[in-house]
């Protein structure tokens, strides 16, 4: 009897074993399927994204569509504004008619809406019912996604509702975006409206100089100085090369050459590989006249100013330096943040603006300065910018 006891007892352990085995193993593949579904939506959530960004247009809603569908695991989206429909992916295709219909309800309120029996010709068709949810941009209704299934109306309510916020805050940020890029474009319209008019008069009195004395160097002047103001003002592009922006500084430092003589030495150094990097248009100009005009102008005898642009991997660094009368530090913290008086300094600010509105912050202007210490402009450009998706 003891014998059958204890066999009883092993089987038992054994079967209990076995059972805690199984346990252990299907919960390892529960939190392995679902950290592949996990996976699997931000990977699709990802794909939806830049399309999103683009804004809320036909071309962006369609190929934003597939993605959320695929999201909400549903057999039919629809994406509309306030005023047609932008897209339709899935079955049933024959609704596609209905979906601003459909979606007005929401349009209106800002509110989801279901619609639990859609009248279909089709006795096998997949879409019956419609859960509506807001596409909401600066806090109005500015489109809707709609999605269809053949049941379970409150659970695609409720994804749907999800899935559409998600979708806003993608286009809150392609606002957003466009809202930086008309601030880029009204910031280079009012660095063209600062290049100085004392340059200007400074140069068109040099040139005036040299017409009896030497007609030809004049001319050659004219052309420079046709060259570089139909650079400045040609039509607005916020992204240039840098071989174009170190061209029209050359023609710009020959304006000022022959202005200054022997009191300007210029240096420029630059590595061939970064030539072909993309930089805001008239980045550097500013920070060269500021060098000679606030740095070199108000010092005795003669004064070197530097460019450099080097190869430092993922990014092209350029340093404007010049050996003039420098700046307070305080008085150039309040050039940056906008309190200073006065025009001094103001391209300085316009491109540290414009520099942390394309890149971001990390990308702002460095700059080294000190009473009678000279001014070193430290830049910095990533090499490859992101493309717009496909």
């Amino acid at each position: 009897m003891l014998y059958l006891a204890i066999g009883s007892l092993l089987v038992a352990l054994a079967s209990a074993g076995e059972l805690v085995r199984r346990t252990v193993l299907h919960r390892r593949r529960q939190r392995v399927l679902a950290a592949d579904a996990t996976r699997a939506t931000l990977h699709t959530a990802a794909l939806a994204a830049p399309a999103l960004r683009q804004g809320l247009t036909r071309e962006s809603a369609r190929r934003a569509a597939r993605h959320l569908r695929a999201l909400l695991g549903s057999p039919a989206v629809a994406i509309v504004d306030t005023g047609e429909l932008l897209a339709w992916n899935g079955a049933g295709g024959a609704h596609a008619t209905e979906a601003l219909r459909l979606a007005r309800p929401v349009l209106a309120s800002g509110r989801p809406h279901v619609h639990e029996r859609l009248s279909c010709d089709d006795p096998g068709c997949a879409v019956r019912v419609a859960a509506v949810a807001p596409l909401v941009v600066d806090g109005r209704p500015a489109g809707a996604l709609l999605a269809f299934a053949t049941d379970r109306a409150a659970a695609l309510a409720e994804a749907t509702a999800e899935v559409a916020g998600w979708a806003s805050g993608q286009l809150e940020l392609a606002e957003l975006d466009r809202c930086r890029a008309r601030l880029a474009d009204a910031e280079l319209r009012a660095l063209r409206l600062q290049i100085s008019p004392h340059f200007v008069y400074n140069c068109l009195t040099t040139i005036a100089s040299f017409v009896r004395t030497d007609p030809e160097r004049a001319r050659g002047l004219l052309l420079d100085f046709a060259d570089f103001a139909r650079y400045s003002f040609r039509s607005s592009r916020n992204l240039t090369t840098l071989e174009e922006e170190l061209r029209s500084i050359d023609r710009y430092l020959a304006l000022e050459r022959a202005r200054f003589g022997e009191r300007l030495r210029m240096t420029v150094r630059v590595a061939p590989e970064v030539l072909p990097v993309k930089v805001p248009f008239l980045c550097l100009q500013p920070l060269v006249e500021n060098a000679i005009r606030h740095g070199i102008e108000g010092k005795p005898g003669a004064g070197q100013v530097s460019v450099t642009a080097r190869d430092a991997g993922a990014e092209a660094h350029i340093s404007v330096e010049d050996d003039g009368i420098g700046m307070d530090p305080d008085r150039l913290r309040a050039i940056l943040s906008g309190q200073a008086d006065g025009s001094s300094g103001i391209g300085l600010a316009n491109v540290d603006e414009r520099l942390r509105n394309m890149f971001g912050d990390a990308y702002g202007l460095v700059i080294e300065t000190g009473p009678g210490a000279g001014t070193r402009v430290n830049l910095r450009f990533p090499k490859f910018l992101p493309k717009a998706d496909g």
